[in-house]
């Protein structure tokens, strides 16, 4: 009988000693992919720049072989032609009027939109995915070539700049406008549908009033980015400062130039600043009510 319970003794002692080596086992693996796993985003980011800069051919030499030239280009610029700054004065202003209409007719467009792409907004499960895949369209086509389509059908002007921004900001502020809709709290929504309202209704009373303020920052971030937009697609011939630029670039007047790029810089500053102004004023009274 103890030579029996001895043998079960050891037998049970097998046993244990064997969980424990599965156990330390089974840790040291689960330690070991761990470890692999934390490695493995650096590696493939590392191969992938390694990668990018051989196919890309980008060589620091070359960089700092042109530094001459820059310097020399450069140079061609100064001092600047302030003659020309009173007549680029218009085309400054041209920009920005293109910004703004752009992003009042974005503004049009992407309401509707964002409410019919919106959880619990839009009627169907079909307008949803319509709504959708407008947002997305819009957002995929870069605006300069929705500027390079316009131009080719209505011609040189601001007009295509500003269909272009319009068009291309759908796709930012219906997406934006249709996450603002669903985060509303319903609680106010079925309040005003209890007493009768119906779907327009409940949307204008419950829940314009919660976006709104959502609504204002980002209309006013997206025409921070139309003036920077609205200047890049004069250079395809979409009107504003930045027709002017690329015609002086093309003609070599880079003492103009210098003072192109300081009318822009002073443009952009200007918006940003009644850009954050008009933010602070509207959505700070939002906060006081």
């Amino acid at each position: 009988m103890l030579h029996g319970f001895l043998g079960f003794g050891t037998v049970s002692s097998f046993m244990m000693a064997m969980r424990d080596f599965r156990m330390m086992t089974s840790s040291s693996s689960m330690g070991v992919i761990m470890l692999k796993n934390r490695y493995v985003v650096p590696v493939l980011f590392l191969l992938f720049f390694i990668w990018s800069i051989i196919c890309t051919g980008f060589s620091i030499r070359d960089l700092i072989e042109g530094v001459p030239n820059l310097s020399n280009f450069l140079g061609c610029m100064f001092p600047p032609a302030w003659d020309a700054f009173v007549p680029l004065i218009s085309p400054a202003i041209e920009t920005i009027q293109m910004a703004f209409l752009g992003t009042v007719f974005a503004v049009a467009l992407s309401v509707p939109v964002a409410l019919l792409a919106a959880n619990n907004i839009t009627p169907s499960k079909h307008v949803k995915v319509f709504a959708r895949s407008i947002i997305a369209f819009t957002r995929t086509v870069p605006d300069i070539v929705f500027a390079l389509i316009f131009v080719s059908a209505v011609g040189l002007g601001p007009v295509p700049g500003i269909l272009a921004l319009a068009i291309h900001s759908v796709g930012m502020l219906g997406k934006l406008y249709a996450e603002a809709i669903e985060e509303v709290d319903p609680g106010p929504v079925e309040a005003v549908e209890a007493v009768g309202a119906g779907k327009l209704q409940a949307v204008y009373y419950a829940v314009l009033p919660q976006v709104t303020p959502s609504f204002v920052a980002s209309t006013l971030y997206r025409f921070d980015i139309n003036v920077r937009s609205s200047i890049v697609l004069g250079l395809v011939g979409a009107g504003g400062i930045g027709f002017e630029l690329i015609m002086a670039m093309r003609l070599f007047r880079y003492h103009e130039m210098l003072t192109i790029l300081i009318i822009i810089f002073i443009v952009v500053m200007l918006s940003e600043w009644a850009s954050n102004s008009i933010r602070a004023h509207i959505i700070g009274e939002e906060v006081l009510k």
